[in-house]
């Protein structure tokens, strides 16, 4: 009898991983063309042919009152999930990113198909913040695809399953993050800054007040800066109402090749923390980045287990972009931090020279692209779990299955 192609599940729950997604897909697709797809999607991963269980709008919900809110909808979508991947009999599942989600799908079809293997793209930030999830992922993660170039050793260090560094996906577009010649003017009069409150609207709730109120500040010393603010498409018209109130009026910037292009003709950006500030880094765009947590987790910032929360300096390993959390960062404190980074100042340089050495830390080593990477690893086990499955079916094997925990 042929050996059926390689069937992948992929589970995704917001836009972050559908991105990851589909470049997985296309990668899978160039080393395995006649290869199936099943599971939950987003647009990306839908526009490559593969369908989705359900809208991952259904379960995208950050925080944790907005996750309360909807976690009888969020429960029911898990065991949906569950019931297909185990019906369709995949040769390896595919979790990308948003823990909460896809690993609550991962442990139950551990539970009842042991032999499946389970890829986890992305790790969750077990080096921040509840460590000991680490070791528990080895009960149902067989490997860790790593996006970021410490979190290989972190794993090793807190018990966690293998993991290998396949890279972050902008590493494979630093064409369209670094400026080309003349598209970064010399630093002078009119210096262009970025301003960034974050791609959620829970982000921009906190922050949209306080960048408004620093760049008053900002302008008062430096009247010829030109302001460029890149929003999400769905929060654009909020962004675009609530910014209207600001002594200065920024450009407002969508779409992906716009933003980029803005990054290009960036001399510095006032940003909320995020995978932004691996772009803005990967830009070579010096940066002052300001983060408030939800008002009901502030007492456990304590516990957090990094020196930073500021991708570029965790990669870097060192504090060289300013970072203020909740009050720390005032409308005073965030102007003037900014304004040193919009003169030749020995802050600005000192930045742009760091930044220049993460951009190195994260390339790899082979020049592959951190796509193709991941899809090694993920065919790799996908081939071994057809194996499995075929002595399974054969007989020759026995695989235990367990009941579905309730």
């Amino acid at each position: 009898m042929a050996e059926r192609p390689l069937r992948f599940a992929l589970i995704v729950g917001e836009e972050s991983g559908d991105q990851l997604g589909a470049g997985l897909i296309d990668s899978l697709r160039r080393l395995r063309p006649e290869a199936g797809f099943m599971g939950l999607a987003g647009e990306r991963m839908q526009a490559r042919g593969m369908a989705s269980l359900f809208p991952i709008s259904d379960v995208a919900v950050m925080g944790f009152g907005a996750v309360f809110a909807r976690l009888p909808t969020i429960i029911r979508r898990v065991y949906r999930t569950v019931d297909a991947v185990l019906a369709a009999e995949p040769d390896v599942l595919v979790i990308i990113d948003s823990p909460e989600l896809t690993h609550a799908v991962a442990r139950r079809v551990a539970r009842r198909r042991p032999a499946l293997p389970i890829v986890d793209y992305v790790s969750p930030s077990v080096w921040a913040w509840r460590s000991y999830r680490a070791r528990k992922m080895t009960r149902y993660v067989d490997h860790v695809l790593a996006l970021l170039p410490f979190e290989p050793g972190a794993l090793r260090r807190l018990g966690g399953p293998p993991c290998t560094y396949v890279g972050h996906p902008l590493v494979e577009r630093l064409g369209q993050l670094r400026p080309g010649p003349g598209e970064r003017a010399p630093l002078g009069d009119q210096p262009v800054l970025l301003v960034l409150p974050g791609s959620r609207r829970t982000e921009i709730n906190r922050l949209m007040v306080p960048f408004g109120e620093a760049l008053a500040k900002i302008a008062a010393e430096r009247p010829g800066v030109e302001v460029l603010l890149p929003a999400v498409r769905h929060l654009a018209e909020e962004i675009d109402a609530r910014s209207a109130e600001w002594a200065v009026r920024p450009k407002i910037v969508l779409g992906e090749a716009e933003k980029f292009a803005a990054f290009r003709r960036a001399h510095a950006a006032l940003a909320a923390s995020g995978t932004v500030t691996l772009e803005l880094g990967l830009a070579g765009v010096p940066m002052v980045v300001a983060y408030r947590v939800e008002p009901m987790l502030r007492p456990f910032k304590r516990f957090l287990g990094v020196h930073s929360i500021v991708l570029a300096n965790l990669v870097l390993g060192e504090n060289a972009v300013p970072e203020f959390l909740d009050d720390a960062g005032s409308p005073d404190v965030l102007a003037r931090e900014t304004l040193a980074l919009l003169s030749d100042s020995e802050k600005r340089r000192a930045q742009v020279e760091a930044l220049d050495r993460m951009t190195a830390l994260t390339a790899l080593p082979d020049g592959a692209r951190p796509s193709d990477k991941a899809a090694a690893v993920v065919i790799e086990a996908a081939e071994r779990g057809a194996g499995l499955r075929a002595q399974r079916l054969s007989g020759k094997a026995t695989v235990p299955v367990t009941p579905p925990d309730l």
